[in-house]
């Protein structure tokens, strides 16, 4: 495998921040699914590829939103011309006759549900992840955040159905001059070790 040159891993990592002021510039449709091309190519266990995701982007859907946005939320949330709800399918498992390459696969979770809101839970926030990422990669800037009700958003935009929210990210493309300093990052020896 080739590594990734500098310019690539300034973008991703080291020069990308955690945005809360944003351009007025849009984000075009092609951009998300993008970003989503990119970022479901992420590995999950068993395939199991829970994360579902709602972009708010209407007047509409940011009316609905914005009752569930903590008071320190609501206007970066509602700026943003973007906002990923980062949600998690607890009936994944009902895909994984298509997706996944064991026939038993569905039979480890069904009727579990331990087992079943772990896994989701886990994998569903990775993938979102790879989706900050991926959308990084496309040049976009991010928010990501908690600080909302997560009962609001799912009376919202998932009632009825097994999809629950997990964590939301604004999407855009941030105002740089607003940034705040960069925080500090814990050193490889304060934080692993090599056993």
């Amino acid at each position: 495998m080739r590594e990734l040159d500098d310019a690539a891993l300034d973008l991703i990592f080291r020069q990308a921040r955690t945005h809360s002021h944003w351009l007025d510039r849009d984000v075009p449709d092609d951009l998300l699914r993008r970003a989503w091309d990119l970022a479901r190519m992420g590995p999950t266990s068993a395939n199991c590829q829970p994360m579902r995701v709602v972009f708010v982007r209407s007047a509409e859907a940011k009316a609905r939103f914005a009752p569930a946005l903590s008071k320190g939320n609501l206007a970066k949330t509602m700026a943003a011309p973007a906002t990923a709800i980062f949600a998690m399918d607890l009936e994944f498992y009902e895909i994984l006759p298509r997706v996944f390459h064991d026939p038993e696969a569905r039979s480890w979770f069904a009727g579990k549900p331990k087992t079943i809101e772990s896994t989701a839970f886990r994998n569903a926030t990775l993938q979102a992840a790879y989706f900050i990422f991926a959308a990084r990669s496309l040049g976009l800037d991010c928010g990501p955040m908690s600080g909302f009700d997560n009962a609001k958003v799912d009376a919202a935009f998932f009632a009825g159905t097994s999809i629950r929210s997990n964590f939301i990210c604004n999407i855009g493309y941030g105002d740089p001059a607003r940034l705040h300093p960069r925080n500090p990052r814990l050193d490889f020896d304060e934080a692993c070790r090599i056993a």
